[in-house]
């Protein structure tokens, strides 16, 4: 038996991550974390303007992130308690990057970090519901930890 028989539920279990997935999931976070080392590690003359294309980018991958969740709600048939909850939770992403984006560099980061940790629970428990696919979550985890870590690291160079 290996861990993979072992490992059961949405985030282990399942079909693999197609691989065009995996690709553009994870050459989407490239230019957050190249923005975040920049903020801190370079230039100083070019600081304020990767800390500031960092939140922008942050926005923008916000709002492609509600995006899903719209998708997923228009996917379904029959449901529409939950598809009113969640085609007002798909629009408060977009809602929320804008909102950081009219603030200051460094709580807008802040802001944005916490905000894909949001939409990373919303994707969690669409999973868990049988909403999204199974690999979702194996996609999503670990590209949601550096985009987070990439805002909060970016976020010490916006000080």
């Amino acid at each position: 038996m290996t861990s993979q028989d072992t490992q059961t539920g949405p985030i282990h279990g399942g079909s693999p991550v197609p691989l065009s997935a995996k690709w553009l999931g994870g050459t989407g976070a490239l230019p957050f974390i190249a923005a975040a080392l920049l903020t801190v590690f370079g230039p100083q003359s070019w600081s304020a303007w990767a800390a500031y294309a960092l939140a922008v980018y942050g926005a923008v991958i916000l709002s492609f992130l509600g995006g899903i969740q719209w998708g997923l709600t228009m996917g379904r048939d029959g449901l529409p308690n939950l598809s009113a909850t969640r085609l007002c939770m798909s629009v408060v992403p977009s809602l929320i990057g804008w909102i950081a984006l009219l603030m200051p560099v460094f709580p807008g980061l802040l802001v944005l970090a916490a905000a894909f940790a949001l939409v990373l629970y919303l994707d969690l428990q669409a999973s868990i519901r049988g909403e999204a696919p199974a690999w979702y979550p194996r996609l999503r985890i670990p590209l949601s930890i550096a985009v987070m870590g990439s805002l909060l690291v970016g976020s010490l160079g916006a000080v």
